[in-house]
């Protein structure tokens, strides 16, 4: 399986070297986009691409075939739109889905990023397809790279303060830190202006990031207390609001998250994001610049896989980095607020909004927007979006939200979505409301497992063992990747599992349904079919000892001890020995 080890090779020159000779993430980008002699681009382009919303793939189901008959890999793109708190307006999401319809592979990709994604894009297509979303007012500019990446606050279209004041603060971060390069409007946009506030001048360093940009991707959410519907401990910067009689007075800033190891590299691990300080509301792009400033001048530019906020504040400590964030902040900071959350779940069903209208959450089978297999969720989408003309939300938890629906809609809105087989929240369980995998193969060059696409399969299997047990209205989160890389936020929840060889899963157990607890390793190796069994032994012995009302999260925390807590060493010996070797048996 030599093709795992080619999708990890890095280019000849190091990506620090690359960014700081780029001009401004340019690079040889337009002149490679131009040319149509080839399917895809040089990995230095590739690297540069990842900038501008783009990442260089192949369809991995093809590989074997293509190259048994001597040919290229079957090269595609994924595209990622940069959406802040997962607002779009109708048209906005219309023009999305004509794009994808037009130039991907008809689907769209929800993710946990509230971004959308678009898969299969050719070469060729490119530019037409990143000017057709930023025709819509939405840039692709900063969706991936070493930039601040999509700013995420709560989905739901409450009109209250606290998540009214959540998705602006949303946009005002996204608008800090996109980078001033006009690289981007010159080669996809044919130098049509992007509101980047001032840009930079080609061959000057930007203001925030310089020439170097970012050691690595920087995260920044916003989280709602109790619902911690963003995963707040899973990012590099995290503001929980601080609401006293609905009125939010600041934020307790967290730093720190980030669930992505690499499988191979013994010294990179899972995060949860630790406690900073309280800063008044005023304060909070201020903050947030210090923050990214530090990390900035200190991250770990000699080893890629070191290089996020999570090891700086490991190796140097929390107390010398809050010390060196005051030294860029001159604003007033407090002791952390006292935080209690419900659930990482989302408001799916109707609810009322606060102004007269009402919000729809639609749960999305692993974010795939698509018509297959009876459930018609872009028919029926785009439907429902063109009739009434909807503003649209998307979620961490990788669903939709139609906005701002009249009373008089609301029937219609479900007849549509039943017309077009779209699941009604009451006909699921909670565990299958908030489970989540990761995109997984045929795309992802770095998957080692299935996880999107044999997810529901599994889901199904563990809902029989949830009804035999009698425990089909338990909140319990369970969560899939195809590789180590976390990008499903496996780490924290009750039960994962984490690919690491086709058909096989490291078994995590003892996050929580509340997104603030790591879970440990439970079995190193757990054949998929074996999946059901082993979710039914441990369900088996919560149903026998529980207490009263009890959930599995509240029980595994007072019984048991977590494993081993997740590590790359679970993984790294299958990566030199998945060639051929014979790996250990299921539990060892």
């Amino acid at each position: 399986m030599e093709f795992i080890f080619s999708q990890l090779r890095m280019p000849a020159k190091n990506v620090e070297e690359i960014k700081a000779e780029s001009n401004g993430l340019r690079g040889s980008l337009h002149e490679e986009i131009q040319d149509g002699t080839t399917a895809h681009v040089s990995e230095e382009a590739a690297q540069l691409l990842k900038f501008h919303g783009s990442y260089q793939q192949d369809d991995r189901d093809q590989r074997i075939a293509r190259k048994q008959q001597g040919l290229d890999k079957a090269w595609i793109f994924m595209i990622r739109a940069k959406i802040p708190g997962g607002a779009l307006t109708a048209e906005q999401y219309l023009q999305h889905d004509r794009a994808a319809t037009e130039l991907g592979n008809g689907t769209l990709r929800i993710t946990t990023r509230q971004d959308i994604q678009f898969h299969g894009v050719l070469k060729g297509n490119l530019k037409s397809c990143l000017q057709q979303i930023n025709g819509s007012g939405i840039t692709t500019w900063g969706g991936c790279g070493d930039v601040v990446r999509n700013t995420i606050a709560p989905a739901a279209p409450l009109k209250d303060e606290a998540h009214e004041d959540a998705q602006r603060l949303a946009h005002e971060l996204s608008r800090k830190f996109l980078a001033r390069s006009r690289a981007y409007a010159e080669i996809w946009l044919d130098g049509e202006k992007l509101e980047l506030g001032a840009p930079a001048a080609q061959g000057e360093a930007d203001p925030i990031y310089e020439k170097h940009y970012l050691p690595r991707k920087f995260k920044i959410g916003i989280a709602i207390p109790p619902r911690n519907d963003v995963d707040i401990y899973s990012n590099d910067l995290g503001f929980i609001s601080h609401v006293v009689d609905g009125r939010v007075l600041g934020y307790t800033v967290v730093v720190g998250g980030g669930f992505g190891m690499s499988h191979g590299k013994t010294d990179t691990y899972p995060a949860l994001a630790k406690p900073l300080f309280y800063i008044p509301r005023d304060q909070a792009l201020d903050a947030a610049m210090a923050v990214v400033l530090v990390q900035r001048d200190y991250g770990n530019r000699t080893d890629r896989k070191r290089a996020r906020l999570k090891y700086l504040i490991d190796e140097r400590g929390i107390d010398w980095f809050r010390d060196e964030v005051c030294k860029r902040f001159r604003g007033q900071t407090g002791p952390p607020r006292n935080v209690r959350w419900d659930t990482v779940g989302d408001l799916l069903g109707w609810h009322p909004q606060g102004d007269g209208r009402w919000f729809r959450g639609v749960w999305v089978q692993e974010g795939r927007v698509a018509d297959a297999h009876g459930v018609n969720y872009k028919s029926a989408f785009r439907t429902i979006v063109e009739r009434f003309r909807l503003p649209v939300r998307l979620t961490t938890n990788c669903n939709l939200i139609f906005a701002d629906v009249l009373p008089e809609q609301r029937a219609e809105v479900d007849r549509i979505l039943a017309a077009q087989g779209v699941p009604q929240p009451a006909t699921l369980t909670p565990m299958r409301q908030t489970a989540q995998a990761c995109v997984g193969l045929p795309t992802c060059g770095l998957a080692l497992a299935e996880s999107e696409r044999a997810f529901p399969a599994v889901l199904d299997e563990i809902e029989t063992v949830l009804s035999e047990l009698s425990l089909s209205e338990e909140p319990i989160l369970i969560r899939m990747t195809g590789c180590p890389n976390g990008c499903a936020r496996p780490y924290n929840a009750d039960i994962a599992f984490v690919g690491r060889a086709p058909g096989k899963y490291a078994l995590y157990v003892g996050g929580s349904i509340t997104g603030d607890r790591l879970a440990g390793l439970h079995a190193k190796t757990v054949n998929q079919e074996e999946i059901p069994a082993r979710v039914r032994e441990l369900l088996s012995e919560y149903v026998q000892q529980r207490l009263p009302g009890e959930t599995f999260t509240a029980y595994w925390g007072r019984t048991h001890e977590n494993g081993p807590a997740p590590h790359p060493s679970q993984f790294h010996v299958e990566l030199a020995q998945r060639a051929g070797a014979k790996l250990e048996p299921a539990g060892a």
